[in-house]
């Protein structure tokens, strides 16, 4: 039986179905920025959970990087692999909650994956699977959506639904999949509660899908 984070790759096969891609080509400015402030050796390996349709592996590639980009969605990888045949060997599945993988990365980058993530022990999945995944003095980016003073929690039983969304072409039936928001406080909290400590934090953007959006640099705690 499919996990409910499972849901976004029935979104992505319906959104292009009719020919569309879900979300915006704009990448996320804090990721090559990050990369750039740490002055990361570009044949470092680096990995991307939830790479989605490529909006930042495709800017991270591009960039010269060694960047594995995954994501728990066959539709979205097989897209990827169409889309920049060029990269095709850097794009693989990946369930970074339940599924096995043996590489370990000097960068592991996640953006707005950890709200798509309700239960308490998924969540903790996520830290316990980067944590296990760095190299020694490794570095891991983490964003998520604020809650903005309350929080959002879907059922996680009603995420494979359809329900009309809005979408740059117009009102479409796809899959509701998850959502879980936190505050600015809750999302450090549960980032040391899970073994790790903050090198940089804030709030950034993403737009035009996301005007605030929490941010951490982390490391696995000493």
């Amino acid at each position: 039986m499919k996990k409910y984070y499972e849901a976004y790759d029935e979104r992505y096969k319906r959104i292009h179905e009719i020919g569309h891609t879900w979300a915006f080509d704009v990448p996320t400015p804090i990721v090559l920025e990050t990369l750039r402030e740490l002055g990361l050796d570009k044949r470092e390996p680096i990995l991307e959970l939830g790479c989605g349709e490529g909006r930042d592996a495709r800017r991270v590639l591009e960039a010269g990087y060694a960047l594995t980009a995954s994501d728990i969605s066959e539709e979205a990888i097989a897209f990827l692999k169409r889309e920049l045949p060029e990269f095709e060997n850097n794009f693989i599945v990946l369930d970074c909650i339940n599924g096995d993988h043996n590489e370990k990365y000097a960068f592991i980058y996640a953006v707005a994956l950890l709200h798509m993530l309700v239960e308490d022990e998924d969540r903790a999945a996520f830290y316990r699977f980067i944590r296990i995944h760095l190299k020694d003095g490794g570095l891991a980016l983490v964003l998520s959506m604020e809650s903005r003073g309350f929080e959002i929690r879907t059922d996680p039983a009603e995420a494979f639904e359809l329900r009309e969304k809005a979408h740059f072409s117009g009102k479409v039936q796809v899959a509701a999949t998850s959502c879980r928001t936190v505050s600015a406080e809750e999302f450090e909290s549960e980032i040391v509660r899970c073994g790790f400590s903050i090198v940089k934090s804030g709030v950034t953007e993403a737009p035009p899908e996301f005007d605030r959006l929490l941010f951490a640099l982390i490391k696995p705690a000493e």
